[in-house]
């Protein structure tokens, strides 16, 4: 199934929601959408790239790095404007050359109706392959955008209930132990903890951890076990200390050894780097118990959405993951956390130089602004 198919989806339900949905007072909300069917108006797309500094060197299976690249996107339309985000972690291949040559390619001005979204989304996906974290920063703003426009929240346009989001992780980059019970100590708001793994200190990650704090982790390998003998062994070792899944623990072409582990293991094993866009779900069953889900890999909300809704009709567990990232992605992310398992939302909190702020932890759980469009507002006290 195309992915244009299943943003035909959320646009029909976005269309019966825009119909139906009441605003905060109670009024019929499209009465309330600013700008609509004005003759003359049109999108209006601008972007910048930025660069995230992280709070700590962050080290997985096979690189560390201490910034990561993403652009800011914001598509206007009558005065309002709509925030996104393109975040790009090197192993996704986009770069900021690539992103702003993708954006740079993007003609909004044709499009005078910002509800047409399933058009957008469909022009946009046409221009080029690929790009999925390019074309997440458009979707994102588009969000946002129509969200804004109607005066709701896009948890509430979708139906779902804020109090039903789950915790979120932190993540404990690997490290050593010293600098990992530090991080830990930092931690100790949260309710769940990620760990990285995949070098050779493996059980010393999460001894450390268990020193200092005894709640519910899941381990984050990135590929880093080759063998599915040690890969099960490690799989008892991390249930036997608290452990919930195992997120990618093999390199995706074992695809046959992956397979293997995910029917003895104690513990459900999650694709990551195995997964990007919907097309990719269905070769998923049988060889994972469940997927994590990043918006900058299958190319924003809508996408994420059907992969939800596709993936509960595999029967499988869903977490909803980021990269490192501005409170734009995150929040986006955020606003489709009531339909998951579990949230690993963190990737704002990981870096020292936010530019909005938007879905925040309390108590370690994912807490919705009730403010329109993705949640977010700009910090005034950024050079923007």
């Amino acid at each position: 199934m195309k992915k244009r198919d299943f943003i035909k989806i959320g646009g029909l339900a976005a269309g019966a929601l825009i119909a139906g949905c009441k605003g905060s007072s109670g009024e019929p909300a499209t009465g309330t959408v600013l700008g609509a069917g004005r003759k003359g108006s049109s999108l209006k797309l601008s972007f910048r790239p930025y660069e995230l500094q992280l709070r700590h060197v962050f080290t997985v299976a096979a690189s560390s790095r201490t910034t990561t690249p993403v652009v800011l996107t914001t598509i206007e339309y009558e005065g309002v404007k709509g925030f996104g985000e393109a975040s790009m972690p090197p192993y996704l291949g986009e770069s900021h050359e690539s992103v702003l040559n993708f954006l740079s390619k993007v003609n909004l001005e044709q499009f005078s109706d910002p509800f047409m979204r399933e058009d957008i989304l469909a022009y946009i996906d046409g221009i080029m392959p690929g790009n999925h974290a390019a074309k997440a920063s458009l979707d994102i703003a588009i969000h946002d955008l129509t969200g804004k426009l109607l005066g709701q929240p896009w948890f509430r346009l979708w139906g779902l209930d804020p109090q039903k989001t789950p915790v979120t992780s932190f993540t404990i980059g690997i490290d050593t132990a010293e600098v990992v019970r530090e991080k830990t100590l930092e931690a100790a708001a949260f309710k769940l903890l990620k760990i990285k793994m995949g070098r050779d200190n493996d059980r010393e990650m999460i001894d450390t951890v268990r020193s200092v704090t005894g709640v519910p982790v899941f381990v984050d390998v990135n590929q880093g076990w080759k063998d599915r003998n040690y890969a099960l062994e490690m799989a008892h070792y991390i249930s036997e200390r608290g452990g919930v899944f195992i997120e990618q623990p093999m390199p995706k072409e074992q695809i046959d050894d992956i397979a293997w582990l995910t029917e003895r293991s104690p513990l459900p094993i999650l694709a990551d780097e195995a997964l990007q866009t919907v097309e990719d779900l269905l070769p998923m069953k049988g060889v994972y118990s469940g997927i994590n889900i990043k918006l900058m890999k299958c190319g924003g909300m809508d996408a994420a959405y059907k992969m939800i809704t596709m993936a509960r009709q595999m029967g499988m567990k869903i977490l909803i993951g980021c990269m490192t990232e501005t409170s734009c992605a995150v929040s986006a992310a955020a606003q489709l956390s009531p339909l998951v398992d579990w949230a690993d939302l963190d990737g704002n909190l990981l870096i020292s130089n936010d530019v909005y702020e938007g879905m925040t932890v309390v108590d370690g759980k994912v807490t919705l602004p009730d403010r329109p469009g993705i949640g977010i507002f700009e910090k005034k006290s950024e050079n923007l």
